[in-house]
């Protein structure tokens, strides 16, 4: 337990509202989106980047770790405290002054508080949009940190291609505060700093303020559920879309016929599409777009897609089976409601993996096979964004006769696939969840002694204190 002299003092920086030490106050900031909790020794609650580095600097000399959490919503144990009680969370909820537009620059700063709907949301009446779609709901300051991606990387890119400038406070024993870029989009003057501060889960600073570049939202949309012969011709599917669509092509959508079961059986309000309720064993939602409203005797995308589809139909290599296409929010709310469906049906081995996008199909077909001999009960339930490479490969593991989770087999499991897909497969073990303590073995596992030793480096040098759940030394 922390000594009584460090709450106060820390509730003095914070002021009234700053400081929360009791059991029921902490519980939310204690639990993460799935599965993971442990035990905070307080959360720290600043209102600006100034309260951010007092804290910061405090917890430095006194040698407190702290846990940087912004929306928690991720799923790798990176923003909750470990069943010690000897960490506290340092939450970003409350920094929500700064929220400027700049039209001309087609950017926007915003504090690290934001939600990604609320950006969205005041940015929507000028035609803008943060082109990062995705299922969750996080604080802009998180998205940074983890380097989120989404639905429509194929088009807009990640966080890090979108960001343009950050506030950072260092995790060292002045709480000392950067700037690190001013919204340009091209500043060759030296090192990049920002990136260091991108995906790297907090272990070298707290995100307080971040500038993002902002896209025009598409007026026109038009969608379809694809179907290809067979797994080996998906690649050859996106491939000639691609060839066909250039940038109308922004997402390339694959999800398995077990989530898309799972979740029209669980959400209620969704419609099966499909021809006779009959789910195919893969399915792909694409989706093309433009910014700008119809013009006369400009083709409609609806017949766009329409006559690519057809001109695919009819290639040698016959990559497409079915298709059709259908009202872009009906298809897209099956497709942003498959984690939720997928949660309900079991415990759930979460892996956020990503491959060269050839590999991604031939992995999937090596687990199939594989899992049907090593763990006949457990249920792929993957779905995930093909046109990137990228595949959540949920993995539900049926409970044991008790009724509790089988927490055995879904390490066991976690490990073996990992495994496969790194060392067979030249894949990333976390595509956009980041680090946290559930990752923190294969990051330890796969990563070269010497890049190791530069991040330890890089690590003492601008951040020495105990901050975020990443070790990346």
């Amino acid at each position: 337990m922390l000594a009584r002299e460090h709450i106060d003092n820390l509730s003095a920086l914070l002021g009234a509202g700053g400081l929360l030490t009791g059991e029921a106050d902490m519980a939310g900031y204690e639990k993460g989106a799935r599965y993971d909790s442990g035990r905070a020794a307080f959360v720290a609650r600043p209102a600006s980047t100034e309260a951010v580095s007092a804290v910061v600097a405090y917890c430095a000399r006194y040698a407190i770790p702290l846990v940087p959490q912004s929306g928690n919503t991720g799923l790798v144990a990176g923003s909750t405290p470990d069943d010690s009680g000897t960490q506290g969370v340092l939450s970003l909820e409350r920094l929500r002054s700064t929220f400027e537009l700049d039209l001309d620059n087609r950017t926007v700063r915003v504090d690290a508080g934001f939600r990604l709907s609320e950006i969205n949301a005041r940015l929507k009446p000028h035609g803008l949009f943060f082109p990062i779609d995705l299922g969750a709901n996080p604080m802009a300051g998180g998205m940074v940190a983890s380097n989120t991606g989404g639905a429509r990387f194929l088009r807009f890119g990640d966080v890090r291609r979108n960001t343009l400038g950050l506030k950072v406070v260092l995790g060292d024993d002045a709480g000392t505060t950067v700037d690190l870029g001013a919204g340009l989009r091209k500043d060759n003057t030296g090192v990049d700093w920002k990136q260091h501060f991108i995906g790297t889960a907090g272990a070298f600073g707290v995100i307080t303020e971040c500038t993002f570049n902002l896209e025009r939202l598409p007026q026109q949309t038009a969608t379809a559920y694809l179907v290809s012969r067979s797994s080996e011709h998906v690649t050859v599917l996106l491939n000639a879309m691609e060839e066909r669509l250039g940038t109308y092509l922004s997402a390339f959508e694959g999800m398995s016929g077990a989530a898309i079961t799972r979740t029209l059986a669980h959400v209620e309000a969704l419609r099966n599409p499909f021809p006779g309720g009959a789910v195919p064993d893969f399915v792909i939602l694409a989706e093309v777009s433009r910014s700008w409203l119809p013009r006369a005797a400009e083709q409609p995308l609806d017949a766009v897609l329409e006559e690519v589809l057809a001109d695919i139909w009819s290639l040698p290599e016959e990559p497409l089976g079915d298709a059709f296409v259908g009202p872009a929010h009906e298809m897209w709310a099956l497709r942003h409601a498959l984690s939720e469906g997928v949660k309900s049906s079991g415990y759930v081995v979460g892996l956020d993996l990503s491959f060269p996008r050839g590999e991604l199909m031939r992995f999937r077909q090596r687990m199939n096979d594989l899992l049907a001999v090593e763990f006949p009960a457990v249920a792929i339930c993957d779905f995930g964004h093909v046109g990137d490479g990228g595949v959540h490969f949920n993995l539900v593991v049926p409970k044991l006769a008790d009724g509790t989770n089988d927490m055995a087999t879904a390490e066991t499991l976690r490990g073996r696939v990992i495994a496969v897909a790194v060392e067979e497969h030249g894949a990333s073990f976390s595509a956009e969840h980041g680090l946290g303590r559930r990752n923190q073995h294969f990051y330890d596992r796969y990563t070269p002694p010497k890049l190791k030793s530069m991040a330890a480096q890089l690590k003492q040098a601008i951040a020495p204190a105990s901050i975020g759940t990443a070790r990346l030394g």
